[in-house]
């Protein structure tokens, strides 16, 4: 059995998420998850709230609420929207909580002593019409390498270059969008990357299990060179650079930026998570206290790769402290609405509570996973959601349990038959359900969630082509026992593929294993042979025909939403 700790990007607390955030980092991380619970493995799945920053307490004044109210709100909005596509988190905490201030405070002290931290005096934006100075972020221009005119001040998203907002052409305040501006001196504490550049390119070099997107992303941000970064900020929200107590003289009124302290929430909601449950925090993030023996996996969009990489590797790197650091890094790429990006802050796309609305979560579970952006950005259209549901969801899978249910309980009286020899048929079944189970199991462990996705399919497709082949209604009459073992094999089957779609569509899965009365014990990944799965469920035990699975999504549904959410190319 593994120890495997599994995290996915943490999700602003500023609005509920939408669903590229869903598709590019929560749900395949939960995927992951439920996959290594089935196979036996332990697993822990971290995740919580990213709390600090401009954003939030922009929000708060907006709404007339204190932030820390503000980020109660929707902290508790966001927990009930996973709760709500099953989202299996072991913890899903803040970093607002004192565990993740500790921490912060504990890592700029150690990196002090290591002489990677240094106080310099620095020039930054000082909006004049908002009274404040601006986060890298909230600075906006035309970048200076490409010329796209809406790049940020830490970031230029066109081109993906690193940028300082002193760099941008024409800038502005994307609060207020005033043009006066004033660069201001101010005193900040750096962290020093420079001096982690061989380090850190050494760590990156020595990757095993990343993806190709991600060591391209770090090798291009090394390859340009680090650049020292900045890690306090002039704001009130935030955790206060501080060491056991004491403010930092002349640090009265500045935070540390929340790209520093938000990685070090991982290990913060892990302490939250030892804090509610008795559990031992330190095994599963210190190596001197039981974490050697773990696989760290992470997950997230390609926009968070450079700070996984790079950023938070030199917190941890540089500390010299046994802290684990990632094995596994999987990075996504865009999932598109109709050509443009899904935007939290423009309002494009269908966002995680209102998909809800819509339709059950397993219909969005499914279509994000065999269709999740992982060689290239993928394009959300209503046409394509509809028609991959309705053919994989509703005319496969529940067809085929609509039709051998329905069929045992009018033909042999609602339970497992006994009777009949397996023949060629049930031959080639077995053979296709050993091949699909070892493909979806290899998948899964490689991350590649789209084939495993595939392969899940394959499996539900088997099934509809073994009735085709076997026809046991054709036979009832005429061979009662060649019927029982098409429907008996048949049944058995209907359990695996509940087993196997349980790491994508959990709930739907449970409806199938609940109508086959197949105890929770057996509802791990199946370990033996095929010929033996095929007939694994004891003779005689009663079957129930659950109701639709899946109703079909219709034209009438997707102009309606059309119309709601827009849609058109």
């Amino acid at each position: 059995m593994a120890r495997i700790l599994i995290t996915s990007a943490l999700p602003y607390i500023n609005g509920v998420k939408h669903l590229g955030n869903l598709a590019g980092s929560m749900l395949p991380a939960d995927v992951y998850a439920r996959f290594n619970r089935l196979i036996g493995h332990e697993v822990l799945y971290i995740c919580a709230t990213d709390e600090h920053g401009t954003p939030a307490e922009l929000a708060a004044a907006e709404a007339g609420v204190d932030v820390r109210a503000y980020c109660d709100a929707e902290h508790a909005v966001q927990r009930a929207a996973g709760e709500g596509f099953a989202l299996s988190y072991d913890h899903f905490g803040r970093t607002s909580h004192p565990a993740t201030a500790k921490l912060t405070q504990h890592f700029a002290h150690v990196l002090e002593e290591k002489g990677l931290i240094e106080e310099r005096a620095d020039e930054q934006v000082y909006s004049v019409d908002d009274a404040r100075f601006l986060p890298d972020r909230y600075v906006e221009g035309t970048c200076p390498h490409c010329e796209f005119e809406r790049a940020r001040g830490d970031q230029c998203d066109n081109c993906g270059r690193l940028l300082e907002p002193t760099d941008l052409i024409a800038p502005y305040s994307k609060i207020s969008g005033s043009k006066n501006l004033e660069v201001r001196e101010t005193r900040h504490l750096y962290l020093l990357q420079t001096k982690m550049e061989g380090r850190i390119r050494e760590w990156v070099d020595a990757a095993d299990g990343w993806p190709s997107l991600a060591v391209s992303i770090a090798n291009k941000w090394l390859d340009e060179g680090l650049r020292d970064r900045s890690i306090t900020r002039d704001l009130s929200w935030g955790v206060p650079v501080a060491h056991e107590g004491e403010v930092r003289d002349g640090f009265e009124g500045k935070v540390f930026y929340v790209w520093f302290d938000a990685p070090i929430g991982y290990i913060g909601a892990t302490v939250e998570w030892a804090q509610a449950t008795g559990g031992d925090w330190e095994s599963w993030w210190r190596t001197d206290k039981g974490a050697d023996d773990v696989t760290y996996v992470q997950f997230m969009g390609k926009d968070n790769v450079a700070f996984h990489t790079v950023s938070f590797p030199a917190t941890i790197l540089g500390s010299e402290e046994p802290w684990k650091t990632v094995d596994k890094l999987k990075a996504f790429n865009w999932l598109n609405w109709y050509g443009g990006k899904f935007s939290t802050s423009e309002k494009r796309g269908v966002f995680m509570d209102t998909a809800l609305e819509l339709l059950p979560a397993d219909y969005w579970r499914w279509y994000l996973t065999a269709n999740a952006p992982e060689g290239s950005d993928t394009q959300f259209t209503w046409e394509h959601f509809q028609a991959c549901v309705n053919k994989d969801l509703a005319d496969v899978l529940g067809n085929f349990v609509n039709r051998i249910l329905k069929f045992t309980g009018s033909r042999f009286d609602g339970v497992v038959p006994e009777g009949g020899e397996p023949g060629e048929h049930e031959a080639w079944l077995a053979g296709e359900v050993d091949t699909r189970l070892a493909a979806i199991v290899e998948n899964y462990e490689a991350m590649r969630f789209r084939q495993a996705a595939a392969e899940t399919r394959a499996l539900w497709a088997a099934g509809n082509e073994y009735l085709t082949r076997a026809e046991p209604w054709s036979h009832f009459k005429t061979d009662r026992d060649r019927a029982a073992v098409g429907v008996r094999t048949a049944l058995n089957l209907c359990a695996l593929m509940g087993i196997a779609a349980q790491p994508v569509i959990p709930s739907s899965a449970a409806i199938i294993l609940d109508a086959l009365n197949i105890p929770d014990g057996n509802r791990r990944w199946p370990s033996e042979a095929a010929t033996v799965l095929l007939d694994a469920m004891p003779h005689g035990t009663p079957v129930t025909p659950p109701d639709v699975l899946f109703a079909k999504v219709e034209d009438e549904q997707v102009a309606e939403w059309k119309a709601r959410f827009g849609g058109e190319g």
